[in-house]
């Protein structure tokens, strides 16, 4: 029998307007899904999505749920769409905000978002609009019932450069060949996708419904250069020598937050995206020189709290841990990633040691991660993050047996492009600094957007600053 999470994932009925469980919005159970990287999740039928949808009280523009969302999707509309069996135009309305609404549906920490702003969510003991499941059902319905083609124009001769096939610099794609840009994306990796391939576990995000969006990026006129790092293999200069009349750099935070301690360098500790690419992602798409890992031995310990750590606890459950431990300084309270993905990574069977530090990583004879010595911590007065600062008890020290380590500890921006390109202002350790409206840089004609101007967020937030920042280069260039 499926297992279902209470007031996340129910269904409603639609009479009583109480919660019922619905095969159509239920979990895998946790010991079939660590057999695999398959999707948790599965998916509605339409009667479920119909009966989700019918919960939505239509609260008055603009509703919460609206102003929640980074992308101001019309949900209240969409939702009465749904209850009337209108998928196909619910579809439409969501593409009309959204550059990748498949995506934006499976991995927004909805929560946080536009289930959390739900009017319903407020009154103690009931549960909000399932948002996110039924914005997955109507986009899974397009493409079965009809598939889907980004309408695009005539081409306007003007040529627009992107670098980075992630999330900003998809939306930023999308948007501009709809206003008739021959659009070129420049990648690094052998694959597009950015963090949604080589980041985000197919458990979480099935890699098709990425490749989908890739393909219709594609079959729009996109062209793709793979397997090229702008600063390194060409700059930004060349570029506009090649014709480019504008750029956009959509690199992301690439670059894992190191952890100073002794044995760091130890075979079998592992950065975080090192670690989830070598885990998740195809042989085909592996950057050259990377080999997949295939054996994380008995015991694993992650070392971070974000989401992240989350994936990397569950991919080593996946891949046969049997013991998998997250080791976090601070407390749950604290804790910065998703509340749902920590829930299925305890039910999968991952423990948690809070106020826990780790100094040292300890070598067996041959040399090989054997053990974590950490320290237990306590909490002071918040740091300039609003956190409370955690703080070495000393004398605590205990060990704790790994044969794996993980670290998913953040992520600092890659400097490759902005010291290639001396006229581009950086601040803040090298993400670039833009025009919040615009997302222009400090050269003409160069624009950015994403976590390389913000620093690490939401995959919502990146791609809406690319769409955001296709209008401006599209300005730009009509009147040069």
């Amino acid at each position: 029998m499926s297992q279902s999470i209470p007031g996340e994932f129910l269904a409603i009925d639609r009479k009583s307007r109480a919660l019922t469980v619905c095969d159509g919005i239920q979990l895998r159970p946790p010991t079939e899904r660590i057999g695999d990287f398959n999707d948790v999740v599965i998916p509605f039928s339409e009667d479920c999505a119909q009966m989700a949808a019918s919960r939505c009280i239509h609260c008055p523009d603009p509703a919460g749920c609206m102003v929640a969302c980074p992308c101001h999707n019309d949900i209240p509309s969409a939702m009465w769409l749904i209850e009337q069996g209108e998928f196909l135009k619910a579809a439409e309305l969501y593409r009309q905000t959204s550059s990748l609404p498949e995506v934006c549906s499976r991995v927004c920490p909805h929560e946080q978002l536009c289930q959390g702003s739900c009017v319903l969510a407020k009154n103690e003991g009931d549960a909000p609009v399932l948002t996110g499941m039924l914005e997955t059902f109507v986009m899974d319905y397009e493409r079965m019932v009809k598939g889907y083609a980004i309408p695009v124009p005539g081409l306007n001769g003007k040529k627009v450069a992107i670098i980075g096939a992630g999330p900003s610099g998809h939306g930023c794609a999308e948007q501009l060949v709809q206003k008739g840009y021959q659009v070129t994306i420049f990648e690094s990796k052998p694959a597009a996708g950015g963090l949604l391939t080589y980041g985000i576990p197919n458990f979480k995000l099935p890699k098709e419904v990425v490749f989908q969006s890739i393909q219709d990026l594609e079959n729009a006129g996109v062209k793709f250069v793979y397997n090229t790092i702008i600063g390194k293999d060409k700059t930004i200069d060349d570029l506009f020598k090649e014709g480019f009349e504008a750029v956009f750099i959509g690199v992301g935070t690439q670059i894992d937050a190191p952890l100073k301690a002794e044995g760091v360098d130890l075979p079998g500790v592992h950065l975080a995206t090192d670690f989830l690419i070598r885990t998740n992602v195809n042989l085909a798409y592996l950057p050259e020189g990377v080999e997949p890992i295939t054996n994380v031995g008995k015991k694993v310990v992650v070392i971070g709290g974000g989401d992240t750590a989350s994936d990397a606890l569950r991919s080593s459950l996946r891949l046969g841990a049997e013991e998998v431990t997250c080791l976090y300084r601070r407390t749950l309270r604290e804790m910065p990633g998703g509340a749902k993905d920590r829930k299925m990574t305890k039910e999968e069977g991952a423990n948690y040691q809070f106020l826990t530090q780790p100094i040292k990583f300890i070598p067996d004879e041959d040399g090989n991660l054997a053990g974590v010595e950490c320290l237990r911590m306590e909490l002071g007065e918040p740091d300039d993050s609003g956190r409370r600062r955690p703080a070495k008890i000393e004398g605590s020290n205990f060990i704790v047996e790994a044969d794996t380590a993980v670290l998913a500890l953040g992520y600092w921006p890659d400097e490759t492009i902005s010291k290639s390109t001396p006229d581009l202002e950086t601040h803040d350790w090298g993400l670039i600094t833009v025009d919040y409206d615009t997302g222009a840089t400090s050269i003409p004609g160069v624009y950015a957007g994403g976590d390389a101007a913000t620093g690490p967020d939401l995959v919502v937030t990146a791609m809406v600053a690319g769409r955001k920042t296709a209008t401006a280069i599209d300005e730009y260039l009509q009147k040069n």
